[in-house]
């Protein structure tokens, strides 16, 4: 059967879902970090081992508050769990191997995020973890102590925020002219047309002047994939909420040549069939799908929000 979402009350929305042993709460970023920061999350499971698949995302930062692991990438390559870790965009669905119990606060980013909080090129980490520690300096393992003394996701949010803040302080700022570029491929990823790439090229030409080697540089910088490959990441996501949420089968096969070609997109980025997303999923894929507050699409920032005042 499958889970429902269940809200609590308050000005901004928040998520819990559970699944066996596991939960996970999610609430959405708020404040001077909503233009960098999706939503943050809390991570549950009491097993003692346990396997999940994770979906492609466009990067996250994660505190592993108890618990040990592994996770093997699309290429096969095995790497282990850190304490504090940057995991860079996905090319395709993931696989965890976990020790528990497993507790993991966390922070998923948008793309403007990747480049604003962690500065480095996205591309250069898809399907790879990076030492949290390095990155952050000696203020992360304090942090990662404190938030062992912590048991609620508010609670480790308030604590995060600095950090986020003076790293954002450190990062050089995002150029004024890669808004507009980031603005098209916001509205590119969330037009329901099925747009082709040539459309994204002629909207960013006319808007910013960049030709289609530098979007294709700016794509892997920001969102760690080409633009034919982004493409293919949104429209199989969309197909997966699509399919998790119950829409017919017609009006979800459009995009795509054909419904095994539906199928096989949605398994690669997600690690999950259509079958097995109608049937029942885990927590964290259940709370991305289901609602349209707690993903990474359409958006790839708000609209509301104006980045030149941050």
């Amino acid at each position: 059967m499958r889970a429902a979402i269940r809200r609590k009350e308050g000005p901004e929305p928040v998520g819990t879902i559970a699944v066996a042993q596991a939960t996970i709460e999610v609430k959405k970023a708020s404040g001077r970090l909503l233009p960098h920061v999706d939503s943050y999350f809390l991570y549950r499971c009491d097993a003692e081992e346990f396997e999940r698949t994770e979906r492609v995302d466009l990067g996250q930062i994660r505190f592993l508050i108890e618990g040990e692991g592994e996770v093997t990438y699309p290429d096969g390559h095995v790497e282990r769990s850190k304490p504090i870790m940057v995991s860079g965009p996905g090319t395709a669905a993931a696989h965890y191997r976990l020790r528990g119990p497993v507790t993991c606060f966390g922070v998923t980013l948008r793309a403007i995020g990747w480049k604003a909080l962690i500065g480095l090129p996205a591309n250069k980490f898809t399907d790879h973890n990076i030492d949290g520690e390095k990155l952050f300096c000696e203020k992360a393992p304090m942090l990662l102590s404190q938030l062992r003394r912590m048991s609620s996701l508010d609670e480790m949010i308030s604590a995060l925020a600095p950090l986020l803040i003076m790293r954002q302080e450190e990062v050089k700022p995002v150029p004024e002219a890669h808004f507009p570029f980031l603005a098209a491929v916001r509205d590119w990823a969330a037009s329901s047309d099925d747009p082709t790439i040539e459309q994204l090229y002629a909207t960013i030409f006319q808007s910013s002047g960049l030709g289609e080697r530098q979007v294709q540089r700016l794509c892997l910088e920001y969102f760690g994939s080409s633009p034919a490959k982004l493409k293919r990441k949104f429209r199989a996501i969309r197909a997966a909420m699509q399919i998790y949420q119950g829409a017919p089968m017609p009006d979800i096969l459009g995009p795509f040549a054909d419904q095994s070609h539906m199928i096989n997109e949605v398994k690669h980025f997600t690690g999950h069939t259509p079958t097995s997303l109608r049937s029942g999923v885990d927590p964290v894929l259940a709370v991305t799908l289901g609602d349209a507050d707690f993903h990474f699409l359409p958006e790839v920032f708000p609209e509301e929000v104006d980045l030149r005042v941050i």
